[in-house]
């Protein structure tokens, strides 16, 4: 299986977006995302400096606005699985076919805008957390008043709150753990952002959704979500809620991905996934900042990704796991069976008890990928619904 992966804030270098303007169109596709996001975006991608787009209100639609240009010149149906880190989820929300590219790029320069005044309200902060016991150093966190913003696997978490706070936490590290603050504007994905995540949620109310067309998986536990409404939602929660990175590499590796390209600015997520996904679990990796990388990036593709066929084909659907825990299909149905759009097939019994699994388009239940008792994760496969294309 092949992953397309946007990146989130902090991943952005001056002038990364020049190689890109070689490409026809790209300077007029830049200009008209720039009127929907309130910057201009020709300019934070080629000729402003480190300071200039390590502003918020400006990183958050450049970043999008870089991940959907590249998205333009891949072969997405042959990508079977999208996911973005924090605002890089709006781009592969879009990349899933969920967001129109101009919802995408209008939320993300509200949510940079709000984001930023959000900051401004009082003195907040954030520090990445290297090495030591993750569930020692949530712990610590938690401890000093402070918030578990992001988890980013590797040996990677990132602590948000009070400037106080954090100098305090400075200077008691968690056991086998260094602590390094962050040029950041403030504590992004903790209740001091809360006033954003209102904002935000103000404007995404009126954006026509649709659901994926591949696999997308979410920020807040690593599932994949089959609901365009549901993935929206998420999307506003997230500006308050931690980014649960590890969770979403722990679902790349439960699925079985083989091949990742990452959308430009390229190369943290990638840097995640190789301290993260090693040995046999190991995917291979193509990290895209330029269009010259742009030829490694649709042969990775073609060789991890979907084979396309101008014969008849089946149409599969694969129902997912929404949580962690114990699947149990439901009672008397059988392979071969045919399945109502909405049916429920299946639950995830966890300890808060049992979440159901539906079957999101109609068809007949060709196979069973997860049976009575087995554990799964969030975002495994459990069941292939499948029907035939004209």
């Amino acid at each position: 299986m092949l992953a397309v992966l946007s990146p989130g804030q902090g991943s952005q270098k001056p002038g990364f977006l020049s190689p890109w303007l070689t490409l026809p169109g790209t300077a007029a596709r830049l200009r008209w995302w720039s009127a929907l996001a309130g910057v201009d975006l020709l300019h934070l991608g080629t000729e402003a400096d480190a300071d200039e787009i390590k502003d918020t209100a400006r990183t958050q639609p450049l970043l999008v606005a870089a991940a959907l240009l590249a998205g333009e010149h891949l072969p997405l149906h042959d990508v079977g699985l999208v996911a973005g880190h924090s605002v890089g989820e709006l781009a592969a929300s879009a990349l899933a076919g969920v967001l129109p590219a101009e919802a995408a790029i209008t939320l993300a320069g509200v949510r940079g805008r709000e984001m930023a005044a959000a900051c401004a309200l009082e003195p907040t902060g954030m520090s990445a957390v290297l090495g030591g016991d993750a569930d020692t150093v949530v712990a610590a966190i938690e401890q000093h008043g402070l918030y578990p913003a992001n988890r980013n696997g590797a040996g990677q978490i990132v602590a948000a709150g009070a400037v106080d706070a954090l100098a305090k936490f400075g200077e008691e590290p968690p056991a086998g753990s260094r602590v390094r603050p962050l040029a950041v504007a403030g504590a992004f994905h903790t209740p001091y952002m809360a006033p954003a995540e209102q904002a935000l949620g103000a404007v995404a109310g009126g954006v026509t959704v649709a659901d994926p067309a591949r696999i997308l998986l979410s920020n807040r536990d690593g599932a994949a979500v089959a609901h365009g409404r549901e993935m929206l939602q998420r999307l506003v929660r997230q500006v308050t809620a931690p980014v649960r990175w590890d969770l979403v590499m722990r679902t790349l590796r439960d699925l079985g991905v083989t091949g990742i390209v990452e959308l430009p600015p390229a190369g943290t997520l990638a840097g995640l996934v190789k301290r993260e996904l090693k040995g046999d679990n190991a995917p291979e990796i193509v990290t895209l900042n330029t269009p010259d990388d742009l030829p490694a990036a649709r042969d990775l593709i073609a060789r991890h990704g979907v084979t396309p066929s101008l014969e008849p084909a089946p149409l599969f659907r694969v129902a997912v796991a929404t949580g962690a825990g114990v699947f149990r299909p439901a009672e008397g149905l059988a392979e071969g069976d045919d399945v109502r759009a909405g049916q429920v097939i299946g639950h995830v019994a966890t300890r808060q008890g049992p979440v159901e699994i539906a079957a999101h388009a109609a068809g007949v239940l060709v196979e069973w990928l997860a049976h009575d008792d087995d554990p799964v994760a969030p975002g495994r496969p459990v069941a292939r619904i499948g029907g035939h294309q004209e």
